[in-house]
């Protein structure tokens, strides 16, 4: 692996794996439990469903926010500065890249932090809207946290169950529904987002995935883009994944302990 990355700029997708050291599930690991998260039909097309979604995410969210960058984050972060590394598209919405200095970084799915409305478009950010579901709901977060304990999936979603007496709020300016800026499932990346990550790859001369099962599209088709331009493929995943047979080289290691390893061995980029 080093061999083959060494004096390479380096494209680097990650996945929830990345995230793990830093106290964040991962949806498909080994240890992982069944989940099912919502889809975007579900959440625009029923009331119920959304109002659940809120509640739980209210919850959710202060626990993301509160994670930190582990030593995998830091390490690329560190690997972009010596020019190892060129980019990172990112399937995670935790901002744990960015939190740990990384600057080009293409969050492929959205970020927890912020709110879309889908009636005019505003975005306000999550700390905003946290304070106004607070005066809707006080004592929420406290009651429900006791009862239920507090299991936070990947998208910023705390697995509890007691939300029948949770009050959404919507838009201020418009009074549309609003929506966290994330990209949920059934719902297309944007365009220009897709574009801005394959010209990451094209530009790059390996591509590094980590932590990512690749088992959804947005993810696999970076690496079925690079592997047909000749790029050679390095994954490293705790599993096996869909990208497997396009890779040049797997590790089924854990991702902070393998850039922990690059970071010792790989010389700058002149």
């Amino acid at each position: 692996m080093i061999e083959l990355l060494a004096g390479q700029r380096v494209a680097v997708v990650s996945g929830a794996g990345m995230s793990t050291d830093s106290g964040i599930p991962d949806y498909r690991g080994p240890d992982s439990p069944p989940r099912n998260p919502m889809t975007y039909q579900q959440f625009v097309g029923d009331d119920e469903f959304r109002r659940h979604y809120w509640a739980r995410n209210h919850v959710g969210w202060r626990h993301m926010d509160a994670a930190r960058p582990n030593s995998g984050h830091r390490a690329l972060a560190e690997l972009e500065r010596r020019r190892n590394v060129s980019g990172i598209i990112t399937q995670n919405v935790d901002m744990l890249h960015t939190k740990a200095g990384s600057r080009r970084v293409i969050d492929l799915h959205g970020v927890y932090a912020r709110v879309r409305c889908l009636g005019c478009e505003r975005l306000v950010s999550r700390v905003a809207l946290a304070q106004r579901l607070d005066r809707e709901n006080p004592g929420f977060t406290e009651s429900v946290a006791p009862a239920d304990g507090v299991e936070i999936a990947p998208d910023a979603d705390a697995v509890i169950t007691s939300t029948a007496h949770f009050r959404m709020v919507d838009c201020e300016h418009c009074g549309g529904v609003l929506k966290p800026d994330i990209v949920y499932f059934g719902e297309s990346v944007p365009k220009p987002r897709v574009a801005d990550a394959f010209a990451l790859v094209d530009e790059s001369d390996a591509l590094l995935v980590l932590g990512s099962s690749l088992t959804v599209m947005s993810g696999l088709r970076f690496v079925r883009r690079a592997a047909k331009a000749g790029t050679p493929v390095v994954i490293v995943n705790r599993g096996s994944t869909r990208g497997d047979p396009f890779a040049a080289v797997t590790s089924h290691a854990g991702c902070s302990e393998t850039l922990a390893a690059l970071l010792s061995s790989l010389p700058p980029r002149e």
